[in-house]
């Protein structure tokens, strides 16, 4: 690459930046002045009117910003809204999945976690220790995998049809003896966890290690998190999971519905 060649290359990332810059400026100023036209926005840019044109319409093109048809303005649109929205369900679900967590563990005296889909992985944000546990384990921030925990056969067996099909498009790795890798039989048991509302493990992911989990909803009704109890295989023996699951169960419904969720 000769200098020209590297100087346009080194340009473009410039202007790129430049633009994303402009971009937020335009939705502060949107923020600040409840709304304006594209001359107020140009001139408080300081730059020619036609380039704020083709930054407003990427912003409408994603519902950022909207034109008030009869006056020609522009205001801040529900693509905003809808971000914002995310970000105060995600605190909600942090705070209120705290209490979640305390409540249960005192009830069942078993580790109980509250955990998100992230990619192709579980992650867990939550975590209470209940004192029956006899492990210091912390699964904060820890990535697992979909299939072999509770929590993840919650976030599968409730994801929209396209999302589980991606998300299950790879092989189904073995953790342990008991782990599901053949896929038409992790079908099966997704649709019957579908149908009962609740999901189980034992030892999938690790030997000497159960879980029972439960789905979590937001304000809309779409699961966004998943509530599980986990403890060692010979005191949350599989024979104990019809009693156990019902008390999840509440508490994730209870959960759901501090966040806004109503049958």
């Amino acid at each position: 690459m000769d200098f020209e060649e590297n100087h346009v290359a080194e340009r473009a990332p410039a202007a790129l930046v430049q633009s994303v810059d402009r971009a937020l400026m335009i939705l502060e100023i949107l923020g600040s002045r409840g709304e304006a036209g594209v001359t107020e926005i140009a001139a408080e840019l300081g730059v020619h009117k036609s380039t704020a044109f083709r930054l407003v319409a990427v912003l409408e093109s994603h519902d950022f910003v909207e034109q008030l048809v009869d006056r020609g303005k522009y205001r801040l649109g529900f693509g905003i809204v809808r971000l914002a929205g995310a970000t105060a369900a995600q605190m909600d679900l942090t705070r209120e999945g705290r209490r979640t967590c305390e409540e249960l563990a005192v009830d069942l005296r078993e580790t109980v976690n509250i955990a998100i889909l992230d990619g192709d992985r579980v992650v867990n944000i939550s975590q209470v220790r209940g004192a029956g546990s006899i492990t210091s384990y912390n699964w904060v921030g820890q990535a697992t995998p979909l299939h072999a925990t509770s929590s993840g056969k919650v976030l599968l067996a409730f994801a929209p049809e396209p999302v589980r099909k991606e998300l299950l498009s790879g092989e189904l790795q073995r953790f342990t003896d008991s782990t599901i890798t053949d896929l038409e039989a992790l079908h099966r048991e997704l649709a019957e966890i579908e149908a009962r509302g609740w999901a189980a493990t034992a030892e999938e992911y690790e030997v000497g290690l159960n879980a029972v989990a439960a789905p979590v909803r937001d304000a809309e009704g779409r699961v966004v998190a998943a509530v599980s109890v986990s403890g060692p295989s010979f005191r949350l023996a599989p024979e104990t999971f019809g009693d156990v699951a019902p008390r999840v169960v509440a508490a994730a419904d209870g959960l759901s519905r501090r966040l806004g969720f109503f049958r």
